[in-house]
């Protein structure tokens, strides 16, 4: 099934169609020339009082004439279409759908919530109306089960930064979700506009644990990088005072300064100096 223009014309032509069939029909029989063409006159405008229709902006009217449809007005205003025929409205403004929160399992198998929202609407009214059942209907039970298809692709949150999260890549993973959305959805006539995540979190039995997971990771990265800097700062330390030529180090004196100074910029507590008037010998 494939949308197609239906038969129409001018509603205001209709009227004056109708005025001209009622003036020659009362004419004929007042004057009783030919007053079976009046009666016949005056039945002719019967059909055309009932192909009228209106058709809003953002709107559209799938004509059906006896079981067969005929096409779908798409241009708002006043028209005159098949007499008799059955006229659907569709709407072709754009919708939002909001899904409920599902509990999924991403793909390392954590229990996780998740939720979007799916901005579409109708672009071809006959496939709407005649390829599937009530399709906002349609909409809404494809795009919970596209989104546990997505959802089940990727993991919550890469702690390796290795390829692609939930948590990470929104909008890779929106792109990937309106893609699979669009593909399920063309049967339906729909054009999805564009679909984002609205709702992410870990189930509630597992939020705590993955909570401390979270914060062991980022305290490791941040030492990681107070090691790198603390090394750093070490090596440049020790190579000005020995190009400056402030004092001579030894291999023993040399590792005695950098485990202070690397106690002193790594710790996590503020140094207390410890005066030394003896020596390391």
């Amino acid at each position: 099934m494939k949308e197609r223009n239906a038969w129409a014309v001018s509603g205001f032509i209709g009227i004056l169609v109708i005025v001209l069939l009622y003036a020659a029909g009362l004419g004929l029989l007042a004057t009783e020339t030919l007053p079976v063409l009046g009666v016949l006159l005056l039945a002719a405008s019967v059909p055309i009082l009932a192909g009228f229709a209106i058709v809003q902006p953002n709107q559209a009217l799938v004509v059906t004439f006896f079981g067969s449809y005929t096409g779908t007005l798409r241009e708002s205003g006043f028209w005159m279409t098949v007499p008799f025929s059955v006229r659907k409205k569709v709407s072709l403004r754009v919708r939002n759908f909001n899904s409920t929160r599902l509990k999924v399992n991403d793909i390392e198998g954590n229990p996780i919530e998740i939720a979007a929202v799916v901005v579409f609407r109708v672009v071809d009214s006959a496939k709407a109306s005649f390829d599937v059942d009530q399709y906002e209907q349609f909409v809404e039970i494809q795009s919970e089960t596209a989104l546990r298809h997505v959802a089940g692709k990727y993991p919550y949150d890469a702690f390796d930064d290795s390829g692609y999260s939930l948590r990470g890549n929104s909008d890779e993973v929106a792109m990937e979700l309106s893609r699979e959305l669009q593909e399920r959805l063309s049967v339906a006539g729909v054009e999805v506009l564009e679909a984002r995540l609205t709702h992410l979190a870990y189930s509630t039995e597992i939020a705590s644990a993955m909570l401390q997971r979270q914060q062991a990771s980022a305290i490791i990265a941040a030492r990681t990088k107070i090691v790198e800097g603390a090394v750093g700062m070490v090596q440049m330390a020790i190579a000005q005072l020995q190009q400056e030529g402030i004092i001579e180090l030894d291999e023993e004196r040399k590792a005695a300064m950098i485990n202070n100074l690397l106690v002193a910029i790594v710790s996590d507590r503020s140094a207390n100096p410890v005066i030394n008037t003896g020596s390391l010998y």
